[in-house]
């Protein structure tokens, strides 16, 4: 795997047979997580504390705290080194997908703009079906190309209120 760390200084990370290999240099490393949520680290006889700060598993990025410093990791595993070998961006080939109706209803707020970003679980719109208000949330990280409806409007299950990109 590699790591980039802040970005900068891409690390080759790889443990076999118990042993951890770093930029192909065996490395003895310890690592012990502990109840509180910290990782005790111990690398070539230095000792390190580790606390994760935040995972965005969609982007492959960890925010980690080691002895009171903040650094941001980006993983890329074996198989992302290879599609970036081959000239293959996965995520410029995922298209974000519209915001449907899940059921009619009516469009009592809109909480977005065309080209605002958003991230996944963001609020976009509000619908209220069987008097009941739904907040209707994006289900990846996008660009908001264009809105569909207008408040106060009712609306098919299925319409498309929203497309993203």
């Amino acid at each position: 795997m590699q790591i980039t760390v802040n970005g900068q200084n891409a690390l080759d990370i790889r443990k076999h047979n118990n042993e951890w290999y770093l930029n192909e240099q065996i490395v003895h490393a310890d690592i012990q997580w502990q109840a509180n949520g910290q990782a005790s680290i111990l690398i070539d006889h230095k000792s390190y504390t580790a606390q994760i700060e935040k995972i965005d598993k969609d982007n492959k990025e960890l925010v980690l705290k080691i002895n009171g410093q903040r650094y941001t990791l980006s993983i890329k595993e074996d198989i992302d080194i290879l599609l970036d070998k081959m000239g293959i961006n996965l995520s410029a080939m995922q298209k974000a997908a519209p915001l449907k109706a899940p059921m009619p209803g009516m469009i009592l707020k809109i909480l977005v703009e065309p080209g605002q970003q958003v991230n996944k679980g963001d609020a976009l719109l509000i619908l209220e079906a069987m008097k009941m208000e739904n907040v209707l949330k994006a289900s990846s990280n996008a660009t908001i190309k264009s809105i569909k409806v207008e408040e106060k409007t009712a609306v098919e299950k299925g319409a498309i209120l929203i497309e993203m990109e």
